[in-house]
């Protein structure tokens, strides 16, 4: 007897690669790099950092919507991937800038005297001359790929441990990885964190060894790494959520006191998902950054957790293309109401201006999905699902 393979046993996770390939197909032949123009590459570059933005979406749902904890701090995760990828990206590209100028004197400069010039071009601006250790790594691309995964994997790692081996549910946990992620943001303002304080990090749409690369092309490329990072993690998570362990971590969401008497290591499982949830969240925040060209402490506010947090629920949580398409719908909406590309409505005596109501329409859509509609848009899929079976 043959065993069905996972993926012909969800056709949801067909349908969503699928649609993923098509988005993605066209979007390259409709590309100024690849195809026809008709996509400037400030588009092309909004719909690849929406795949990013999807896949910490797929990562929330994990934790919020299967596990039942509402993590408050996942974008700290995100910004910290953008970081790690980001001292790399600084790095080389500012020694790129250095290391052919100092060349060019009578005497040529040692490795040392390389090394003193880029820390001075980055860290100037901060008022420092000495490289942070946290920059130890930051002149090999393979360190710091690993770190982009290592410091959200432990941070999450250790942060979880100590939180659920207390037992802190609820509110209360959600608050605690709150705290984590304000904490980390305050420390990273600071000029001594070792990350340029408010400045952050910059030039990062900048890759180096490859300045003869137009950012069209680049915008493309970094399109195909997003959709592919989003389907391999998307195919894991449905993977992970479709059997045993999934079961059991639903069971945890719904009443985890009775799993803890039947005998399963609660604690393993919130800790194995939360610290994949972290990494996976690090990855995309990793793919992001370099497409939005710059990272500074604010990325990593609260406030971008809650933007998260309300992306799973208007989308559908406990589903995880629900989690897609309340990442990919809220996040263009966001960029076109934002942009001021949404025509302003004129009514007597005074103008709504979406660049500022935005926020306001998309708390009352979070309200009225949260009182009305709790399965999300993804809720709509099961009536027209119920209404084929009936018919």
């Amino acid at each position: 007897m043959t065993r069905t393979p996972f993926i012909l046993k969800n056709p949801s996770t067909l349908v969503m690669l699928a649609v993923l390939a098509v988005t993605t197909l066209a979007v390259t032949l409709t590309s100024q790099a690849y195809g026809t123009g008709a996509l400037p590459t400030s588009t092309v570059k909004i719909l690849g950092m929406t795949l990013c933005l999807a896949l910490a979406a797929v990562a929330m749902d994990l934790v919020w919507g299967y596990l039942g904890i509402l993590s408050l701090g996942q974008m700290a995760f995100f910004a910290l991937g953008g970081y790690m990828i980001g001292q790399w990206l600084m790095y080389a590209r500012t020694e790129g800038i250095v290391a052919p100028q100092l060349a060019q004197s009578p005497i040529p400069p040692t490795p040392q005297e390389v090394r003193d010039a880029v820390t001075n071009q980055i860290f100037g601006v901060v008022g420092s001359s000495d490289l942070p250790l946290v920059w130890s790594f930051a002149h090999s691309l393979p360190l710091q790929l690993l770190l982009v995964v290592a410091v959200p994997g432990l941070l999450a790692l250790v942060f979880g441990w100590l939180a659920f081996r207390s037992r802190v549910n609820g509110v209360y946990l959600s608050i605690l990885t709150q705290a984590m992620t304000l904490a980390l943001a305050l420390w990273l303002f600071q000029n001594d964190s070792g990350f340029r304080g408010n400045n952050g990090l910059s030039g990062l749409q900048n890759l180096p060894g490859l300045d003869d690369v137009d950012q069209a092309t680049l915008s493309v490329w970094f399109l195909w790494a997003s959709a592919g990072a989003l389907a391999l993690f998307y195919v894991l998570a449905a993977w992970l959520v479709s059997g045993k362990f999934g079961s059991v971590t639903r069971a945890i969401r719904d009443d985890e006191t009775r799993v803890r008497f039947l005998g399963y290591p609660v604690e393993g499982f919130k800790l194995v998902v939360f610290t994949l949830a972290a990494m996976i969240t690090a990855i995309a925040g990793a793919l992001y950054y370099p497409q939005a060209g710059i990272i500074n402490p604010a990325e990593m506010m609260p406030i971008a957790s809650i933007y998260l947090a309300v992306w799973v629920a208007i989308g559908g949580r406990g589903r995880l293309y629900g989690a897609v398409i309340g990442a990919v719908v809220v996040s263009l909406l966001s960029s076109w109401f934002t942009g001021g590309r949404a025509p302003s409505i004129h009514l007597p005596g005074y103008v709504v201006n979406w660049v500022d109501w935005w926020q306001v329409a998309l708390g009352l859509s979070f309200v009225l999905v949260t009182l009305y509609a709790p399965k999300g848009i993804a809720g709509m899929f099961d009536l027209i699902g119920r209404k084929e079976d009936r018919a």
